[in-house]
């Protein structure tokens, strides 16, 4: 999602955001000490920010990427109100000192895990999502206490730019700061010695990222990518699952890291599902029968390289045999390609092996559910797993047996909204969880406390010499407790 980083450029130079860096390190103590309501009252100025300049976060998105203005209110302008909202009712309860146990063999003692900032931390959002992807991490940072600095996603300059804008309005720059600029700037960043690195992209990228945390050993989230499959059995609904993997595909013209990357399929109702989708396509984009070229609620690939990129995937496909069930249309230059859904995909096709990360949607037919779980389970994990049934059974299998870092049944993408779910990935699509608690807690220090009485205690009893009567105590300590 993210321009590709040098991993040894600029290596003993000496860093430009140094001095910034030092200025976001002094105030972090003072951060560290503020109470739930001082943070509160930084999360309800964002929230009046948003709510007031909704029009102008519609205005820069569209002109990144063409994106829909109701789009927009719903992925990034709602799903940050959301996590804001429920940040702030629950920020208290997650700052409380969490009471827990005694073990017998620590009578006497009591103990609670407090939660610290972690001290000053990147977020590097991505290109997608630009908005939604900085503003989501930068809430968690600031409920957790710590300084920030954002890296905004260069392919969207006109996000970058409101998000420097929103920040300079709401935050001194010794608590909050931006900082523009392409691949040089991130690698930069990466030299300097972050208490939390909070980065969103491709698995790619994310690897440069982890090494360079390595170097100082700076603690990571990873939110990445990956062929997210959508699984469809012969009890489905194929309406409703087909209405749903179309929104969920097409939405940002494809651009969604938990977008369904392709969809397996039962063989005996693939034909059927296809007509659905097909149908879902011309009702979403092409309602005025105008051609969804013509429509305003379809968005354009982010610029020329991901255009490039997803229409040598379209191409490489159509030569080795695959059939364009519906779309296919392109136009280079408004980086368009048409929401297409491919069959008869062979093996091999890059489509199949690279995340799409585009308007083209693949569909492979199995017999069997086993075979479906055989054939998601022998790839790279991936971010999410869709899975459309009416089958208590097929539902518990396929949850069961294909492992991936979240999943809906009978819906797409939603399951990123909802504030009570960790959201992350596993293996290479992630490391990690954001939102709500998890979100916290990623840029959070879980301290664990134990606190002991004056004078003689238990465990004294076992302290050296170990004579006989120590020996028994052990041994007893061994059998017992």
């Amino acid at each position: 999602m993210t321009a590709a980083l040098p991993a040894t450029a600029l290596a003993g130079a000496p860093n430009r955001f140094q001095a910034q860096f030092d200025a976001l390190r002094a105030q972090a103590p003072a951060l560290r000490r503020e109470a739930a309501a001082a943070r509160r009252q930084r999360l309800q100025r964002l929230t009046d920010w948003l709510t007031a300049h909704r029009a102008d976060i519609q205005q820069a998105l569209y002109q990144d990427f063409r994106k829909p203005p109701a789009e927009t209110d719903v992925t990034e302008i709602w799903a940050s109100l959301v996590e804001l909202k429920h940040t702030s009712r629950h920020l208290g309860q997650w700052l409380a000192p969490r009471r827990v146990g005694t073990p017998l063999a620590l009578m006497g003692t009591k103990s609670w895990v407090q939660v610290e900032p972690k001290g000053v931390v990147l977020i590097i959002a991505p290109w997608n999502y630009p908005f939604y992807l900085a503003i989501d991490p930068l809430i968690s940072a600031i409920a957790a206490g710590n300084a920030v600095v954002i890296k905004p996603a260069e392919q969207t300059p006109a996000t970058s730019a409101l998000l420097r804008r929103l920040c300079e309005d709401l935050f001194p720059a010794n608590e909050v700061w931006v900082a523009e600029g392409g691949k040089e700037v991130a690698t930069e960043l990466l030299r300097l010695p972050w208490d939390h690195i909070f980065f969103t992209g491709s698995p790619q990228i994310g690897k440069i990222v982890m090494r360079a945390a390595a170097e100082h050993l700076s603690s990571v989230t990873l939110e990445l990518g990956g062929k997210s499959p959508a699984i469809v059995d012969d009890t489905a609904n194929l309406r409703d699952a087909a209405e749903k993997i179309v929104w969920g595909k097409f939405l940002n013209a494809g651009q969604t890291c938990v977008a369904p990357d392709y969809v397996l399929v039962q063989a005996s109702v693939q034909a059927n599902l296809v007509a659905e989708m097909k149908a879902a396509i011309a009702r979403y984009y092409n309602a005025e029968g105008e051609g969804v070229k013509q429509s305003e609620s379809y968005a354009r690939l982010v610029n020329q390289h991901h255009y490039v990129r997803v229409a040598r995937l379209l191409e490489d496909a159509e030569m080795r045999g695959a059939t364009v069930a519906t779309g296919g249309g392109v136009d280079e230059n408004q980086y368009y390609i048409e929401p297409t859904i491919l069959t008869d995909v062979p093996m091999g096709a890059a489509v199949l092996e690279e995340e799409i990360f585009g308007p083209v949607l693949p569909i492979i037919a199995f017999a069997t559910l086993p075979d479906m779980a055989a054939y998601v389970n022998a790839r790279l994990k991936p971010l999410a797993q869709y899975v459309f049934t009416t089958s208590k059974k097929n539902r518990r299998y396929l949850l069961d047996n294909i492992t991936a870092g979240g999943a809906a049944v009978n819906e797409t993408i939603i399951q990123l909204a909802h504030p009570e779910l960790p959201f992350g990935g596993v293996g290479n699509s992630g490391l990690g969880k954001a939102h709500g608690h998890a979100g916290f807690l990623a840029f959070s220090n879980e301290k664990s406390v134990l606190q002991q009485r004056i004078g003689r205690t238990g465990i004294k009893t076992m302290y050296p010499p170990y004579n006989s009567r120590v020996k028994r105590l052990i041994g007893w300590l061994l059998k017992y407790l």
